[in-house]
């Protein structure tokens, strides 16, 4: 798979899918820098956020220099307008025109304005670490559908799934959110989560048939590779041996040597955004977190799986 741009995997799916997790066993293979999730952009001038790395971005030595090279410095990035920009591009309800393989007038113009803070954080992301690879865990699909027009982006989509029913468990969780001024992560109820778990993944499927920048015969289509939460921790190196191929990664032997049975030896992030384990280093266990099955209500399991169905028969999930 030859390349045509700057190389950015994004990862794509529904939100506590194993995508910080994902995102930080990429980000241990040569060449690749981990972002974390970068359309949180604006956290890095919010009062209280932490960068990974524990300390607070304004501190934070990799993230002084990103903003450095891709803005002239955080101060001089008009932050303000990304967050107008994030919230009226990648909405939902945009999805039938930011599907369409070219745009033109506003709408294009408005995308454009919105990747470009992406790629300018990418390429310097590239200058500062030298990583041939970037990758970006961002997770929503609609983001994905704008960063395909990011010229001298070369885009390639993780698609990210996990069993709905475990996914709607870990949103009824309150989880402790040490990185921002939260405190914690938000919560919804299982029907809210199955029936964002149905939308968020359908459009990602769609980024498997999206093209990319380019005219015509020049639009390229976007790469796309599926990956199963599940069959990922079940067999972490192969998982992410085929990643890695997918990412144009020529892996030489050791590569994967942070990886053993059971566990993964991460090092030091500069995640930005995800969930709490991004602040975790060292010796990390795998396992799949299947707490789900005794934990979450019989009903509520049933009442998942019915919403879910359609998919859950798609991806192979059963439905009991």
């Amino acid at each position: 798979m030859e390349s045509d741009g700057m190389r950015v995997i994004y990862i794509s799916g529904m939100g506590r899918s194993g995508s910080t997790l994902l995102d930080r066993m990429l980000g241990a293979l040569p060449g690749v820098c981990t972002l974390g999730e970068v359309t949180d952009l604006w956290r890095l001038v919010e009062p209280g956020n932490l960068c990974a790395c524990g300390a607070p971005y304004s501190g934070c030595a990799f993230w002084t220099a990103v903003g450095e090279r891709a803005f002239g410095g955080w101060d001089r990035a008009d932050l303000d307008r990304f967050v107008f920009l994030r919230r009226v591009v990648p909405r939902i309800r945009h999805v039938s025109w930011l599907a369409r393989q070219q745009l033109t007038g506003e709408r294009l113009a408005l995308v454009d304005e919105y990747v470009d803070y992406f790629a300018r954080v990418y390429s310097a992301a590239v200058e500062v670490t030298g990583a041939r690879v970037i990758v970006d865990s961002s997770k929503f699909p609609t983001v994905g559908l704008c960063l395909r027009f990011a010229r001298g982006v070369d885009l390639r989509v993780v698609h990210l799934v996990r069993d709905p029913r475990g996914v709607a468990y870990s949103w009824t969780k309150q989880v402790a959110n040490p990185g921002t001024g939260a405190g914690v992560l938000p919560r919804f109820p299982p029907t809210t989560s199955a029936l964002q778990w149905n939308l968020q993944n359908s459009i990602a499927g769609l980024l498997g048939s999206a093209r990319g920048w380019g005219e015509g015969e020049a639009a390229h289509k976007v790469p796309m590779r599926r990956v199963y939460y599940e069959k990922l921790l079940d067999n972490p190196r192969d998982g992410i041996r085929n990643l890695a191929g997918f990412a144009g990664i020529d892996l030489a032997e050791g590569d994967l040597s942070f990886l053993s049975d059971g566990y993964a030896d991460l090092a030091v992030p500069h995640n930005l955004g995800g969930n709490p384990m991004r602040f975790s280093t060292g010796r990390l266990p795998l396992r799949q977190d299947d707490t789900w099955r005794m934990a979450l209500p019989p009903r509520q399991r049933r009442l998942v799986s019915a919403i879910c169905a359609p998919l859950l028969i798609s991806y192979g999930y059963p439905l009991k």
